[in-house]
C-alpha cells in the first residue's frame, strides 16, 4: 500500500497548520489514496518522523514524501532528504521516495489571479 505524506513547514498559528490538513483531505479525495498524512518540519506536531510512523502504522509499504513548500530552500534541498534517509534506516522494509516541491507551476499562477480578482472585487477597483 502506498501512503502520501505531505510535509509542510509548520506554524505557531494553528489555523495555518489546519489549512494543510484541509489540503491533505482534498488530496485524499482527488487521488483516492487511503493513507494521506500531514507532517511539519518545525513549530508543530506531528513532525516528519511522526508522520512517517503514522503512515507505517496504517500499513504503508511505500511512502511518497511530498514537500508542501513553494521554493527550493534549505529544507527542500537538505533537511527533507535527511528526514527520508533517517526514515529509511528506521524502516528498511519500507520504500521511500521524495516528490517535488510546489515550485513554479501555472496552476499556482491561476490561484494568484483568482486572489487578485477577489481583492479587486472586495475593494471595488474594477
Amino acid at each position: 500500500m502506498t501512503a502520501i505524506l505531505l510535509m509542510a513547514h509548520g506554524s505557531r498559528i494553528p489555523e495555518a497548520n489546519d489549512a494543510v490538513r484541509e489540503i491533505a483531505g482534498m488530496v485524499q479525495k482527488m487521488t483516492g489514496y487511503d493513507i494521506v498524512e500531514v507532517s511539519f518540519r518545525e513549530q508543530h506536531l506531528p513532525n516528519i518522523q511522526q508522520g512517517i510512523d503514522a503512515c507505517v502504522a496504517r500499513g504503508a509499504e511505500r511512502v511518497l514524501l511530498v514537500p508542501y513548500f513553494l521554493y527550493m530552500g534549505a529544507h527542500v534541498q537538505e533537511d527533507l532528504p535527511e528526514e527520508m534517509a533517517a526514515a529509511q534506516e528506521r524502516y528498511p522494509h519500507v520504500a521511500f521516495a521524495m516528490g517535488t516541491h510546489l515550485g513554479v507551476h501555472r496552476k499556482l499562477a491561476e490561484v494568484v489571479v483568482e486572489r487578485i480578482a477577489e481583492a479587486l472585487t472586495a475593494t471595488g477597483w474594477h
